[in-house]
């Protein structure tokens, strides 16, 4: 942690100190007004001293010092009040116990009943009020600077959607006169919002009625503040809209609002995401709170894009430490600056109180895995580096082979280590380790067993996998590359056009991954991810040339290349014998047919590493995948 960020953690505790003591003195100085000149009442000074002490070591159990005052939120009024509550609970126990110990309470430095409640409520006010400026100071200076800045052209919007989604934006837009977007009011289906306000602002219809209010209110910008909304709303309303002529936007979904709030920033046209997307998927937050909350979590693979999301969700849970492990040192600098926030504040660690570790590494060196492992004592690893690019992999058998198999050996190994103090350990797997037909899937399906073997010798701790199909947007997979080919003019390369693939938001399937991790019951076991229904790669292709406001065909030429190496025209979530159950999460399926034993796995994974060939490795990782073998 740097320099300032602990003289600012400084500040914040004397301010809080300073507000506890004065609290005291106040609810003495009401309850009994002659008290503070009164020497025959127990000595103010120490009273206050002792109360403090015991208020401040609460707030430090809660980790109030280091969150960050200017995103000060109900959560913190929830915190700072069970904080409370609890040093006068302690409070009230030390007072008794002491009162027993010496026969009566005359003497003894600590309030009476009456002033404790007091000072109780006069606390919380303070410490919550302290905060509550601080945000309004920095929020009213920073209004201030933004007015000063030189006008811009007004343009006027509606916002679709007047959930709390859409409040929260038409709250931004009140904060950003400089931006010159000014909100006309809402339109919304639900029957029950019709004609209300919110923030000033009127329902005026619905979604439907959307040309004819463009029309009477000269709107030229339409923004999607829905973030529940499913990939069939976002293109009705992108039909309405364009036929309003008016241009479209959108707020990121639920999945996307990490931190709660809906930021100007994050405004963005709609993405093939957003067509894609299905319904927010709930997360049971305790489950995983329990699980990660106060706890050191290792993530291998930080830097890459399920890797950087898991860190994201894990700060959520408020991690005692969070380490990032990446062999790519750009990679990991851009995480950890993404976590960290720009300059080092306002970012997710700041506001959870997270302390960051940027360790870089490769997952397939021994001793470096060791003594990590060693210093830090992870309770939970998430092991998600690996490669994953299939043709390259096809190119490069043993690399694959050396980071995806070989990687999650050492990893696991180090894990099951007596002593380590692992208790979960869950590997991040792929639909292409099922009837694996590419290099990428056979070095996941091995990946796959070992971690059940490794779970069958060492029952300490939890070893599981997760295994779903692609996420959206990922590094390497399709919808950057549509997105690079479009930009060019096209054409937009499609391999066959009957293939398919099962698709997820990258935040679905971390949130989903976590979850997975607080399901296990067994050791070893495989979940799977409801993935949904598969989706054609030309029908992606054609909704992503619409999106760019072009027409497939006409601006855009689609042309088909032919299955690359190693890709299968549909991928399996599990192989046909494989009996899956479900579990207490709707979103997550157990594989309970999948716990076998591996007891040759040292020496057939010993023999495969001393394979160099590329053409040899490769038969040797098919054969050994082979359901029949399996």
């Amino acid at each position: 942690m740097s320099t300032s960020a602990h003289r600012l953690r400084a500040v914040r505790l004397a301010v809080d100190a300073v507000v506890l003591g004065s609290a005291w003195l106040a609810a003495t100085w009401l309850v009994h007004p002659g008290a503070l000149t009164d020497d025959s009442h127990v000595p103010i000074a120490v009273m206050v001293a002792v109360g403090t002490a015991v208020q401040l070591g609460m707030l430090a159990g809660w980790r109030m010092a280091r969150r960050a005052w200017r995103f000060v939120s109900m959560r913190d009024v929830r915190d700072v009040t069970a904080a409370m509550l609890a040093a006068t609970a302690a409070l009230v126990v030390l007072r008794l116990a002491f009162t027993a110990l010496a026969g009566g309470f005359e003497g003894l430095p600590f309030a009476g009943y009456r002033v404790t409640a007091v000072d109780t409520l006069l606390a919380i006010a303070g410490l919550l009020s302290v905060r509550l400026g601080r945000r309004v100071q920095l929020e009213r200076r920073e209004a201030n600077a933004r007015i000063s800045r030189a006008p811009v052209e007004e343009r006027r919007v509606i916002l679709v959607g007047a959930g709390s989604a859409g409040v929260m934006m038409a709250r931004e837009l009140a904060r950003r006169p400089d931006l010159g977007l000014v909100p006309v009011g809402f339109v919304d289906d639900d029957p029950t919002k019709q004609g209300r306000e919110a923030e000033g602002l009127e329902v005026l219809g619905t979604i439907d009625t959307l040309p004819d209010l463009v029309a009477a209110h000269h709107v030229e910008l339409a923004v999607i503040t829905m973030a529940a909304a499913t990939g069939e709303q976002i293109r009705h309303i992108l039909d309405v809209c364009e036929q309003a002529g008016v241009e479209t936007k959108i707020v990121p979904g639920l999945d996307e609002l990490v931190t709660g709030n809906v930021a100007i920033s994050r405004i963005r046209p709609v993405a093939i995401e957003d067509l894609l997307g299905r319904a927010a998927v709930d997360l049971d937050d305790d489950a995983i709170a329990w699980l990660v909350s106060g706890r050191t979590v290792l993530v291998t693979g930080a830097g890459g894009s399920i890797g950087s999301e898991l860190c994201r969700q894990v700060l959520r849970y408020q991690p005692a430490t969070l380490l990032l492990f990446e062999r790519s040192e750009h990679a990991l600098w851009q995480v950890d600056r993404d976590l960290r926030g720009v300059g080092g504040s306002g970012g997710l660690a700041d506001q959870q109180g997270a302390d960051i570790r940027a360790l870089i590494g490769d997952v397939a060196d021994r001793r470096r895995i060791t003594e990590v492992l060693t210093k830090h004592r992870p309770q939970v690893v998430l092991h998600a580096a690996a490669h994953k690019h299939v043709p390259m992999m096809e190119d490069n058998p043993a690399e694959a082979v050396l980071n995806n198999v070989v990687g999650t050996r050492v990893v696991a190994d180090a894990c099951a280590t007596d002593g380590s103090g692992v208790e979960v350990f869950v590997l991040v797997s792929t639909d292409k380790a099922v009837n694996p037909t590419s290099v990428m899937g056979a070095t996941k399906r091995l990946a796959e067993r070992y971690v059940t073997e490794v779970a069958h010798r060492h029952p300490h701790a939890r070893f599981v996998s997760v295994r779903f199909g692609n996420v959206l947007g990922s590094t390497g997979s399709v919808i950057p590359i549509f997105r690079e080919q479009i930009a060019a003019g096209g054409p937009v390369t499609v391999t066959d056009p009957e293939m398919t693939r099962y698709f997820m938001t990258i935040p679905e399937a971390a949130g989903l991954v976590l979850q997975a991790a607080t399901l296990a019951t067994e050791h070893g076991e495989v979940f799977l991810l409801d993935m949904g229904d598969p989706v054609r790669i030309v029908d992606l292709a054609n909704e992503m040339i619409r999106l760019s406001g072009l027409e497939a065909g006409r601006d855009i030429e689609v042309v088909f290349t032919g299955a690359r190496p190693g890709e299968k025209l549909f991928e399996e979530l599990r192989y046909d014998d494989e009996d899956t159950q479900p579990t207490t999460h709707p979103k997550v399926w157990r594989n309970v047919g999948d716990q076998a034993r591996w007891p040759e796995a040292d020496e057939a994974l010993g023999t495969l590493v001393d394979i160099h060939d590329p053409a040899q490795v490769r038969a040797t990782l098919l054969r050994m995948t082979r359901p029949t073998e399996a």
